[in-house]
């Protein structure tokens, strides 16, 4: 909400500085989020107020004139210029009499401006140096607001106010202060000029000038004396709009708005349309009220077309399926949640979103049905993000408008039509109102408010805060009959403690129980008066949470280990999840014969292949929840591979499974995926190009150096193969921990990678649960003490069986070496002749060694022979001479 000063400051009055003013918002819950000070940058030596004294034709240019500008007394210069709202005066004078009063801003040689013609993003500023244009010599410049950055308007020059002094600095006439709040829900009653006035005024003791709420009518002859006569209204849905008011405005002529309305809505970030548009929005801006103006002529005609004698507005829910055109062209299904403004011919509008483009007002109107109505806010709230057409009116009706308002802000808006578009007030307010505005009474406590604030406030200061806010207050000691049940609740109270019967005023629609209370006497008093205390109760227990640890610790690992962790989308498509699964030749990727059955107890729909898709998704390629995290995975590759040769990251994410869930909710099984694909080195200045592309066996690495980080045992994992799986390709293998799989490791299937628009990328990945990671704590092994004595070292060859696994071989040689087998190293594996294509050559350093003693050559030996007995029996290997 942009507040100008300037504005604010006719319904109070400001002795503060515009620093303090800020501050002591924030510190009452207005959050300032800036301070806009507009035109403080502008020379007041070079950039004054001017006035046209004659607007001459260029000699040699027919789209430029030559304008004759008084800046001073007696000081005149003339400017080159192609302002179109220039042009029009052509050949007319101030001395010949036919030239109007023109004031508007002038910058003479020397001044700082906004260059208008830049393409960069902010514009930069230029120096303003005197030039020929088209023969002529041009010193200065009459300025639009681009170039003074008030406003991206550069169709013509700002033109000013007539009684503008001129000669007078632009910064000490035109410049403001513009105050920038970030507004919570609950203080939407601040979302208007009238409303930061009661606060501001309750902050310093100020008073509240309010715009007089009276309206000049006047009747026609005839027998249509009251608006009742011209028209009627019914509320079919009371539920959804409370209060609907219309109001007649004859005779109206439709033209631009005054200047001063035009600056105030420019400052407050709305363009100035016409006089009835920008009333509209003036008035809603000063009160908070949206309102709507239609075109009653075009009213009158849809009613005869259906047979009436006069239009009847009627409220109602839409029609389910019905189509509407809005002010924006734009032709719209309704469902019937919607609440439709109607005339007995059909739509005229959307309740409190956006009117209808056939009832709109236009240059032609001459009569207007003024709307001014109060909706509920959590169906408005739906319907403007249904259709997608957020709006300052259902902003507004979202966090609530007081049905109170409508004919307030009514009447004002009817009275500025009268002033400022010359029209006719009929007398009389068609006004259905089915449901009345509450009046709740709200209690609270001394000894309450002493309690949530940690204050020890009188009760005097609580009553004056309170009444500053204009809340009526009194001492009572019971509570009213006509209060609602949970007046007192949570209520604390001492002995004989009288109760603070509150009435908010009509404005407030946020009180509601005892702690609103005490908030807006903090309020008042100013949260930075609240001091820091300790809770007056006993801190519970700190427990630890393992899954957070876990989840932590990974992190840790992977960031170390060079990893960069990535957050992908949860949601994605069914066509990209087909991808993954190839068959003998072809990724599978036909959505035929698909059959989808809606839950209407949910915002989900499941498939009959149990994806949970989204009813209303944001665009199509998140229209359902991931069911494999390696979608997510080539996803997120495809669109990085574009900037990168080389990516190597992880993502701990959850999956969605419908079928293991509650029937209600899907199952979330949290799950880690790591992906590398790229070169194993990229090529720098001192180090060349590397043909070597990361694979499975960098993957392995990378998890062994997880799982044993983390405290995992090398003796419980096992990688079994698992070659050609459907996703991924032959070199896979399924991880295993105590004979429970956590799942795969490898790289993927080239058909995957070419669904994904990856042709030729070797794609390592891995799909583990972190479940079974999880440990009770985390503990770290103590170090094996270093032995001072020397170490035997020698190498073994074994000839085994191509399927033997090299885990299998190495458990075989450490349980029969022992605890003298210190280390135990593969070196090389070896294929080709003279072994069989069944067999491989397995080479081993092995070192034995002793904390305690030297080890001998005779217990060495006795070892060795045990090693190869053990090989023979468990593997069936041989040792290779």
């Amino acid at each position: 909400m942009l507040i100008p000063l300037s504005w604010l400051q006719e319904y109070v009055s400001i002795d503060l500085s515009t620093d303090e003013l800020a501050e002591k918002l924030t510190l009452a819950g207005l959050e300032v989020e800036s301070i806009q000070r507009i035109g403080d940058w502008w020379d007041p030596e070079t950039i004054r107020v001017g006035q046209v004294m004659a607007v001459h034709p260029h000699p040699d240019a027919d789209r430029l004139v030559l304008v004759d500008m008084a800046y001073g007394d007696e000081e005149t210069e003339q400017v080159v210029t192609g302002a179109p709202n220039l042009y029009e005066y052509k050949g007319q004078s101030r001395s010949a009499g036919d030239l109007p009063v023109l004031k508007a801003p002038f910058a003479r040689s020397g001044a700082v401006l906004i260059d208008a013609y830049s393409d960069e993003t902010p514009r930069p500023m230029k120096k303003l140096k005197p030039s020929k244009i088209r023969g002529i010599k041009s010193s200065g410049m009459v300025c639009s607001e681009r170039e003074l950055g008030l406003s991206e308007e550069h169709d013509g020059i700002l033109l000013l106010p007539e009684d503008a002094p001129t000669g007078m600095p632009l910064r000490e006439y035109l410049s403001q202060e513009v105050l920038e709040l970030e507004l919570t829900p609950d203080m939407a009653r601040c979302l208007n000029m009238i409303g930061v006035a009661r606060e501001v005024a309750a902050l310093t003791g100020a008073t509240v000038t309010l715009p007089p709420d009276e309206c000049e009518t006047s009747a026609s002859p005839g027998d249509k004396q009251t608006a009742a006569d011209y028209f009627g209204v019914r509320i079919d849905a009371p539920e959804l709009c409370n209060r609907y008011t219309g109001t007649l405005i004859r005779n109206v002529k439709i033209g631009p708005s005054p200047n001063w309305m035009q600056e105030r809505l420019l400052r407050a970030g709305m363009r100035p349309i016409s006089n009835i548009v920008d009333i509209t929005n003036y008035v809603m801006l000063e009160w908070g009220q949206p309102l709507h103006a239609f075109d009653y002529d075009i009213l009158v005609e849809r009613a005869k077309q259906a047979g009436d004698a006069i239009p009847t507005i009627i409220v109602d829910r839409a029609t389910p399926n019905s189509k509407f055109t809005t002010l924006d062209q734009m032709e719209r299904t309704m469902d019937e949640s919607m609440l439709m403004i109607n005339d007995t011919a059909g739509p005229v509008a959307i309740g409190g979103v956006m009117g209808g483009l056939e009832s709109e007002v236009t240059d032609s109107t001459t009569n207007v049905l003024l709307e001014a109505a109060t909706f509920e806010g959590i169906n408005n709230r739906r319907t403007a993000q249904a259709l997608r057409l957020p709006s300052e009116a259902s902003h507004r009706f979202a966090r609530g408008i007081p049905a109170a308002l409508s004919p307030i802000a009514a009447r004002r808006a009817a009275e500025l039509m009268r002033l400022y578009a010359g029209g006719t007030v009929v007398p009389g307010m068609v006004d259905e109102y089915p449901v009345v505005q509450s009046q709740p009474l709200v209690y609270t406590t001394l000894s309450d408010v002493r309690r949530l604030l940690g204050v020890p406030l009188e009760l005097n200061a609580v009553v004056e805060a309170l009444e500053t806010l204009n809340f009526q207050v009194k001492q009572v000691d019971v509570v009213a009959e006509e209060a609602h049940e949970d007046a007192t609740f949570a209520l604390q109270r001492q002995a004989d403690e009288p109760l603070l019967e509150c009435m908010p005023p009509w404005y407030r629609l946020d009180i509601r129980y005892p702690a609103d209370l005490t908030e807006e006497v903090a309020r008042i008093i100013g949260y930075d008066q609240v001091d820091t205390t300790l809770i007056d109760d006993v801190l519970p227990p700190q427990r630890r949470n393992p899954v957070l640890e876990t989840e932590d610790k990974i992190r840790d690992v992977l960031v170390g280990i060079g990893l960069q962790e990535v957050i992908n989308h949860p949601l994605t498509t069914i066509t990209n999840h087909e991808k993954l699964v190839v068959t003998s030749s072809t990724p599978v990727t036909a959505t035929q014969n698909r059959q989808e059955k809606s839950n209407q107890e949910s915002p989900t729909n499941r498939d009959a292949e149990g994806f949970i898709t989204l009813t209303n998704p944001g665009t199509q390629e998140r229209q359902s929840m991931r069911r494999s995290m390696l979608v997510s995975v080539m996803e997120h590759l495809v669109y990085n591979l574009r900037y990168s040769r080389r990516l190597a990251n992880f993502e701990i994410g959850r999956i969605y499974l419908p079928e293991e869930g509650n029937g209600e909710l899907p199952f979330e099984e949290r799950r880690l995926t790591i992906a590398l694909t790229g070169p194993r080195e990229l090529s720098s200045l001192y180090q060349p190009d590397d043909d070597q592309m990361m694979d499975f066996f960098d993957l392995k690495g990378i998890v062994e150096t997880l799982l044993r980080t983390v405290g995992i045992k090398d003796e419980t994992i096992q990688y079994l193969p698992r070659p050609n799986t459907g996703t991924y390709g032959p070199r896979c293998a399924e991880v295993q921990i105590n004979g429970r799989s956590i799942g795969f490791i490898g790289e993927m299937h080239p058909q995957v990678c070419n669904a994904f628009g990856l042709e030729g990328s070797r794609v390592a990945v891995s799909d583990l649960l972190i479940a079974p990671l999880i440990q009770p704590d985390w503990t770290v092994e103590p170090m094996k003490a270093i032995s001072n004595y020397p170490a035997v070292v020698e190498d073994l060859a074994f000839i085994v069986a191509e399927p033997v696994p090299v885990r299998q071989v190495e458990e075989t040689i450490l349980q029969a070496g022992g605890e003298l087998l210190a280390n135990l190293e593969l070196f090389d594996i070896y294929r080709g002749e003279p072994l069989s294509g069944s067999e491989k050559s397995l080479a081993y350093r092995l070192t034995y060694q002793s904390p305690e003693r030297n080890v001998s050559e005779k217990e060495v030996t006795r070892l060795r022979k045990k090693i190869v007995r053990s090989m023979e029996q468990k593997v069936k290997g041989q040792l290779r001479g």
